[in-house]
C-alpha cells in the first residue's frame, strides 16, 4: 500500500475550528462490528489515508477513490458527508469493475448469443461485475483484507444470497432510498480491497519491477 501522495492541508485548517473527539462505526482486529476512537483531526485524517489505492492501481480511478477519501476527511467538519464519500467511492470501483471484467462479461455473451444467432447486449451492470467477480475470478472472504482482519463474511453479498447484496447498497444510495442516512461500517476499507483485488495482477507487476 501507498499513502496518499500529499495531505490536504485545506481541510486540516477547518478541522481545527471544529470539535472532537469522534466515534465512528467501523471494523477493527477480531470485531466487525467494532468502534474506532479519534481523539484529534490528525488520528482521523491518519486513518483514512491508510485506504489510499496502490500505485499501480490506473490514474483514472486512483483520482476518483481520492475524492471519496476527500470526502470521508471532511467528515470530520460534518459527518454526513460520508455518505457522498460512499457514492463517489461507488462510482471508483464500478469504474475498476468495468475497466478489468466488462470485456470478459461480454464475450461470453457474444459466443452464447452467436449460436442463436443474436447481437450480444454490451450493457454491464455493477450486480455482473460483483457476481463475476465471485463466480469467474477467484474472489473469496479469505481474499479480503477487511474480512480477514475483522472476521465475519461479506461473499454472500456479492451474489445477493446474504442480504443485503452489494449492489443494493449501492443503488439504494445512488437512488434516494430514504431510510439510509447513517454510514455503512468499513464500506470504503471494502471498496479499497475489491478495486486492489481487481487489479492485484498490475500490482504485482510493480511490485517485481520494484525489486
Amino acid at each position: 500500500m501507498t499513502t496518499a501522495e500529499a495531505p490536504f492541508p485545506h481541510i486540516s485548517v477547518a478541522a481545527e475550528t471544529s470539535p472532537g473527539p469522534r466515534w465512528l462505526p467501523w471494523p477493527i482486529a477480531g470485531n466487525p462490528g467494532g468502534q474506532v476512537h479519534f481523539a484529534s483531526y490528525g488520528e482521523w485524517e491518519t486513518f483514512f489515508l491508510r485506504f489510499d489505492l496502490h500505485v499501480a492501481v490506473p490514474d483514472i480511478v486512483r483520482k476518483k477513490f481520492a475524492r471519496a477519501m476527500k470526502l470521508h476527511l471532511l467528515a470530520w467538519v460534518d459527518l454526513d458527508l460520508i455518505k457522498a464519500g460512499e457514492l463517489v467511492a461507488w462510482t471508483a470501483l464500478e469504474l475498476a469493475l468495468t475497466d478489468v471484467y466488462k470485456h470478459r462479461i461480454v464475450e461470453k455473451r457474444r459466443v452464447a448469443a452467436a449460436l442463436k444467432g443474436k447481437e450480444p447486449s454490451e450493457r454491464v451492470n455493477l450486480s455482473e461485475l460483483l457476481r463475476h467477480m465471485e463466480k469467474n475470478d477467484g474472489l473469496t472472504d479469505a481474499n479480503i483484507p477487511l474480512v480477514q482482519k475483522s472476521g465475519g463474511s461479506v461473499i454472500g453479498r456479492f451474489s445477493g444470497t446474504q442480504q443485503p447484496a452489494l449492489n443494493q447498497l449501492r443503488n439504494d444510495l445512488a437512488h434516494g432510498y430514504p431510510f439510509d442516512g447513517l454510514l455503512q461500517s468499513g464500506l470504503i476499507e471494502l471498496l479499497r480491497d475489491l478495486i486492489e483485488y481487481a487489479y492485484r495482477d498490475r500490482i504485482e507487476d510493480y511490485k517485481a519491477w520494484q525489486r
